[in-house]
């Protein structure tokens, strides 16, 4: 009889023996490779935990007691185990359930993530909070290994130490092997070093030696120093404990007979405690266990074998925009890249692999990533940074105050702009546009197409400044391949159809769905030009004023934010120029967007070639001028069709 299935909640869980996990796990093992082999989704790493969210929920009385999962893309056994077994088949689909913690989702998801190094921020303003209302709850954080390079990370860490609150990391490390020091000897000394009778011998001894007169401070320092030389030797915790940390571990967070004893340990002593835990990314299916980068975040794969379920027929723009750089590399001694542990997701491995010297992974360490190629850019290099667009929102300041107020070149490379699918909320890259284009010296480009795109990486390389390009997660179009790069005139757009009665203005990915509107509505007596911007800033415009002053009405398209994005650069302009017709705004509206795949969430929101159509036509039906009477300037941004309530 399946376990897993008489868990409706950690209370269950609790009526097991603990001799039952293995079999449990094994079980909830099997439904998240089922899952996420037809969805895809993070593996690796919620194969690793499974063991220590077993142990958790056993041991801690959730909901009351609070879980902060850093990133939470680890959190698929969390999810069966806290009453969404029946729905996890609809794990990261539209109108299903997160990839991630979601507060809306459970009231076991205590805190929304999908970045790392937020966990221990959050987890402490929880432990605070507790104290201020007078509760006495616990409140454990689970980071991964890769986020203690976050710097938040260490932030929250000092603060935490520092007022030495009752508080519990576990540090889920699952980049080391399980070594020698993980095994029985260690599993003694750490039950003992966070027993009840150490615990308390330390304390005791601590106050009896600060009453020696004189010396017993001192005495009660070296004490301690000798403790930590002692644990030193064999336990590598002695960052955390100066930081205010008791620190246990390492353990294997597989074996229950170790993990059980030191973890109901730690949730008893006081203050801050890190507790670290050694897992194994992938474990209990081998191909994850074999290519644990792959199946960090993997498409659906075929699950006896591990391959992908399909191929894509073209490469993608990630493919097309490292390609670029590549070349752009051989020419230009200068030319650097730099990730932020994204170097697989942004393509740069393959940079790596002819420029090895050249590439730069420095941790998820956004802000530290931009201000360091200030740095380099300053010392007459040619950094280029990759990254989400999502991401990049990180480190907004260093953009502002490293890079554009000293008008140096450094390119950055935005993959995942616009809607990347099931990852959802956390990761569209809904506000690039946005956040860039109100920058003094920065240029905001993005390419219609492939051909474009390597266009642009060639501008922005030759730029005597900062400069953006900006590209979708997805497959590129097939469009034919110019055999060089060439440089782009900065801040001019193409004309890629012209009319008289309504200009579409349109950037990015939103350029052919445009053309493909345009021509139905030609077809239909509305002459209708189309305007690749190409440029959010510098905006061309003298193309869109002069055309703007001949059509009747003018529909700007994005794939990002209506709100302070391209199209309010293109009424701004109008504006400037005194122009006044009728406008319409097609972009994403003033709320976080759901997940859901591309094409979907497109055509939700009116961004297909049919939207666009639709969105036109709705404007015409709707401003009568037969009277060519002067119209007063407005920028139309109500609801398309399709469109749900705020917070949807």
């Amino acid at each position: 009889m399946s376990i897993l299935k008489t868990i409706h909640s950690p209370a269950d869980l609790k009526r097991l023996k603990p001799a039952q996990f293995p079999k449990l796990c094994q079980e909830l093992r099997e439904q998240i490779i089922g899952a996420v082999s037809s969805v895809g989704g993070h593996l690796a790493s919620n194969l690793g935990v499974v063991e220590l969210t077993v142990a958790l929920h056993y041991l801690m009385d959730t909901p009351q007691d609070k879980i902060v999962w850093d990133t939470s893309n680890q959190a698929y056994a969390h999810k069966l185990l806290t009453g969404r077994r029946e729905q996890f088949h609809t794990l990261r689909q539209y109108g299903g359930l997160s990839g991630f913690c979601k507060r809306e989702e459970s009231v076991y998801d205590t805190f929304n993530a999908g970045h790392a190094g937020t966990g221990v921020s959050a987890a402490y303003g929880m432990v605070e909070a507790r104290e201020q209302q007078g509760l006495k709850h616990k409140v454990v954080c689970v980071v991964g290994d890769g986020a203690m390079t976050a710097g938040m990370t260490l932030e929250g860490l000092h603060h935490a130490g520092g007022l030495g609150k009752d508080f519990v990391v576990i540090l889920n490390d699952n980049q080391m092997s399980i070594s020698k020091n993980v095994g029985a000897i260690s599993s003694y000394l750490n039950r003992t070093f966070t027993g009840d009778f150490y615990t308390k011998m330390r304390e005791e001894t601590g106050q009896l030696l600060r009453k020696i007169p004189h010396i017993g401070y001192d005495v009660e320092k070296l004490a301690r120093r000798a403790e930590e030389l002692a644990k030193g030797a064999i336990l590598p915790g002695l960052l955390f404990e100066e930081l205010g940390f008791r620190y246990a571990g390492p353990i294997d967070g597989h074996n229950f007979e170790h993990l059980l004893p030191t973890l109901e340990n730690v949730l008893k002593m006081r203050g801050p405690v890190l507790l670290h835990v050694i897992t194994k990314k992938g474990l209990g299916y081998e191909p994850a266990e074999k290519n644990p980068v792959w199946f960090h975040a993997c498409p659906p794969f075929v699950r006896e074998t591990g391959a992908p379920a399909k191929k894509a027929a073209r490469p993608s723009y990630t493919q097309i925009a490292i390609e670029s750089l590549i070349q752009a590399a051989r020419d230009d001694k200068r030319v650097v890249a730099i990730t932020a542990a994204m170097c697989e997701g942004t393509g740069l491995n393959a940079f790596e692999k002819e420029f090895p010297d050249r590439l730069y992974d420095v941790g998820i360490a956004e802000q530290h990533a931009v201000t360091f190629a200030a740095g380099l850019a300053a010392q007459g290099m040619r950094p280029v940074v990759a990254m989400y667009a999502t991401f990049l929102q990180r480190a907004y300041d260093q953009v502002v105050h490293d890079v554009a107020t000293q008008n140096l070149p450094v390119t950055f490379c935005i993959d995942r702009g616009g809607l990347v699918a099931e990852d959802g909320t956390t990761h569209h890259g809904a506000f690039d546009y946005a956040y860039l284009r109100h920058m003094p010296n920065m240029v905001v480009m993005a390419p219609k197409d492939e051909n474009e795109l390597q266009h642009m990486l060639k501008t922005g390389l030759q730029y005597e400044g900062p400069a953006s390009i900006r590209y979708p997660r997805g497959v590129s179009l097939g469009v034919p391949m110019d055999r060089e790069q060439k440089e782009l005139p900065i801040g001019k757009g193409e004309l890629l159809r012209d009319g008289t009665d309504v200009a579409i203005i349109a950037i990015g990915v939103s350029v052919w769905p445009a053309v493909k509107a345009a021509e139905q509505l030609s077809h239909e007596g509305l002459s209708t030009a189309v305007i690749n911007a190409r440029f959010v800033k510098p905006l061309d415009q003298e193309l869109i004023v002069n055309i703007a002053k001949r059509v009747r009405y003018v529909v700007t398209v994005e794939e990002g934010c209506k709100m302070g994005g391209f199209g309010s650069a293109v009424l701004e302009a109008l504006s400037e120029a005194g122009v006044t017709v009728k406008t319409k705004v097609i972009g994403l509206p003033d709320w976080y967007i759901e997940q859901g795949p591309q094409d979907l969430l497109r055509e939700r929101y009116g961004l297909t070639t049919d939207g666009i159509y639709r969105s036109v036509k709705e404007l015409v039906t709707k401003s009568p001028i037969a009277s060519h009477e002067p119209e007063l300037f407005s920028a139309a941004v109500d609801h398309l069709p399709h469109g749900d309530e705020q917070g949807s």
